[in-house]
């Protein structure tokens, strides 16, 4: 009798920890998988870049410094070799785009250009997208986390291996600010 009592005990345990790993390796799929969901249109933003960039260029010769921060700041993003590094890169880059956008408000032939207009819609829906895809890898960073931290699954991630995983937040202050323009 005693036997059967602990074997059932250990049965119940191996249940256990094999339906806690198996759901931290879908939670960690799942944030893979949204972070790559959010590289795509990561990618699309990068590629459009210097197309908005050429027509601006053209209309605000003498805006070079912003149009270069907004190069520097995409070629660092592009550049990231980790989730950490491109999540920062990308939030200085979305900082110097606010300041592009705001630099077209103070030149109306480049408001008025056709392609402009175009490419700027474009990296508009692509904006969004990325607001979308951040929303979603966030929501699922976050059941992560709280699986990796909350007991008894910190004792199983720990033994695994299993860490947290960096949320898609604003860092720096400035970000969190309406951007400046002064002619």
């Amino acid at each position: 009798m005693v036997i059967w009592i602990i074997l059932a005990i250990v049965v119940i345990i191996v249940i256990w920890f094999a339906g806690s790993y198996n759901g931290f390796i879908k939670l960690r799929n799942k944030t893979e998988e949204a972070f790559s969901a959010m590289d795509v249109s990561l990618k699309k933003r990068y590629d459009l870049i210097p197309n908005y960039i050429e027509t601006v260029k053209g209309y605000a010769k003498h805006e070079s410094g912003t149009l270069e921060k907004v190069i520097s700041a995409r070629n660092a993003a592009m550049n990231a070799s980790t989730a950490e590094e491109r999540i920062a890169n990308d939030n200085i880059l979305s900082g110097t785009l606010k300041s592009l956008f705001a630099l077209s408000e103070a030149y109306p032939d480049l408001k008025a250009n056709q392609n402009f207009l175009q490419l700027q819609d474009q990296l508009q829906r692509i904006e969004e997208e990325i607001a979308g895809s951040r929303r979603y890898y966030n929501g699922v960073v976050n059941r992560f986390n709280t699986k990796v931290e909350m007991f008894p699954g910190n004792i199983l991630a720990g033994i695994f291996g299993f860490k947290r995983k960096p949320l898609y937040e604003v860092a720096e202050t400035e970000q969190r600010e309406n951007v400046k323009v002064a002619f």
